[in-house]
């Protein structure tokens, strides 16, 4: 496997291309097939935010409490889009520096309609990576839900693209030191799921628990809608995953097979836990089962092959089911829809084995030249440990700042009366 094909897979290979010299000429004009799949693929990316995550949260919280999820989903898709324009795509995908970008793309003022990358218009590409800045902070949402201030989701959401999402995509995409270092992540194990879990669980711990928590909780009121929200985010993840090859080719669809399989081993993994745990198999727990599958093959999925796929499907139900036991009963953290055990966790899982399951021998692409499955590991780990330590740091840091400027929690009579009434006054169900 030669350096060229190995970056070639994944949103590398465009990174490569805005951020420095290619590693091969890039074409004189869009690929027309490539630039309609990757049109595609941020559509699908998009809806797994609006309304995927949104029905996926909505249906796991007390019906006081549903339209809140939505809005925060909602108003993080607006506002993540006006900052990646103002300055997080420049941030993330342009200079050379190893830690973060400059602002030469500011408001994409320097981008015309002609400017091509990788075989791809730059607008497409920065509206596909813009999807994916919508998405990272809608996930840490499931974390803080029935209980936080709506202009403290605003300001902190705005400020953790800037801190703490715009430096790790450059550093694993847009040509910073992990990306020099041949770091392996296809999708976003760390650029997404480990920046999101991570910052989730400590928001959730500044926060505070829930009234109740962890015994005095009601059940999820519509577990119907978190099963509709759950599949669309499974079909909005082939855009995700087969859209980071950034073309329509082989490596998409190989992407795109492994995340497959994927989910649909960890959910029934997942199922068979509660089996035997619990006497039962939930509906919630099949699809949490699902989307813990995703998560953990986001980092692999372009590198692995499709038995690669379930072994990581497998591996990160497993893992995943018990770190929801860790963080609610061991941390005593109300992370309150698993944001850290699931996408936090099973992005972190991915990263570290794709350095294993990525060898020619299990079905893989193999490596960038001269690096050896050992120095691939090493790589990873250090990857995750830098991410991760970034990201708690970062938003420790901002949560401070939230806190002592909009306020962080909401009133207690606030929160008793619903935050769909107090803060947007409206409810999901009317009489």
């Amino acid at each position: 496997m030669t350096a060229r094909s190995w970056t070639g897979a994944g949103a590398l290979a465009m990174a490569t291309a805005l951020a420095g010299p290619a590693l091969a000429q890039a074409p004189a004009a869009p690929d027309h097939g490539d630039t309609a799949w990757i049109l595609a693929a941020t559509a699908l990316v998009l809806f797994m935010t609006l309304p995927g995550l949104a029905l996926f949260y909505a249906g796991l919280v007390r019906g006081k409490n549903v339209l809140s999820v939505m809005a925060h989903c909602v108003a993080i898709a607006c506002l993540a889009s006006l900052v990646w324009l103002l300055g997080g795509y420049s941030l993330s995908f342009s200079g050379t520096g190893p830690l973060v970008g400059d602002l030469a793309k500011f408001g994409l003022l320097s981008v015309g309609r002609g400017a091509v990358s990788g075989g791809l218009p730059e607008t497409v590409f920065f509206a596909f990576q813009m999807a994916f800045a919508i998405i990272t902070p809608a996930l840490i949402v499931g974390a803080f839900v029935e209980r936080i201030k709506f202009s403290a989701v605003l300001l902190f959401s705005a400020l953790w693209l800037l801190v703490v999402y715009a430096p790790v995509c450059h550093w694993v995409w847009g040509g910073g030191w992990l990306q020099a270092r041949h770091v392996m992540d296809y999708a976003g194990g760390l650029v997404v799921h480990a920046t999101a879990g991570v910052s989730a669980l400590l928001v959730a711990w500044r926060l505070g628990p829930r009234d109740g928590y962890p015994r005095d909780l009601s059940p999820p009121h519509n577990p119907g809608m978190t099963m509709m929200g759950a599949g669309m985010l499974w079909v909005g993840w082939y855009g995700f995953n087969a859209g980071s090859a950034l073309a329509a080719n082989g490596d998409a669809g190989a992407a795109l097979v492994a995340t497959h399989m994927s989910a649909a081993t960890a959910g029934l993994v997942w199922a068979v836990i509660e089996r035997i745990r619990f006497g039962r198999s939930s509906m919630v727990g099949l699809v949490t089962g699902v989307v813990a599958g995703l998560a953990t093959v986001t980092p692999a999925s372009g590198f692995v092959g499709p038995l690669g796929g379930v072994l990581l499907g497998a591996a990160g139900s497993v893992v995943c089911f018990y770190a929801v036991e860790l963080v609610k009963h061991r941390l005593r953290v109300d992370d309150s829809l698993d944001v850290f055990a699931v996408h936090g966790v099973g992005g972190i899982l991915g990263t570290l084995l794709v350095a294993i399951l990525a060898a020619p021998g299990a079905g893989g692409v193999g490596y960038a030249a001269g690096v050896t499955l050992a120095g691939q590991a090493l790589t990873q780990l250090i990857g995750v440990v830098a991410v991760c330590a970034w990201s708690g740091v970062a938003t420790l840091a901002l949560v401070f700042v939230v806190r002592r400027t909009t306020g962080l929690r909401a009133t207690d009579e606030a929160i008793d009366e619903g935050l769909d009434m107090s803060a947007h006054g409206e409810r999901a169900y009317n009489p």
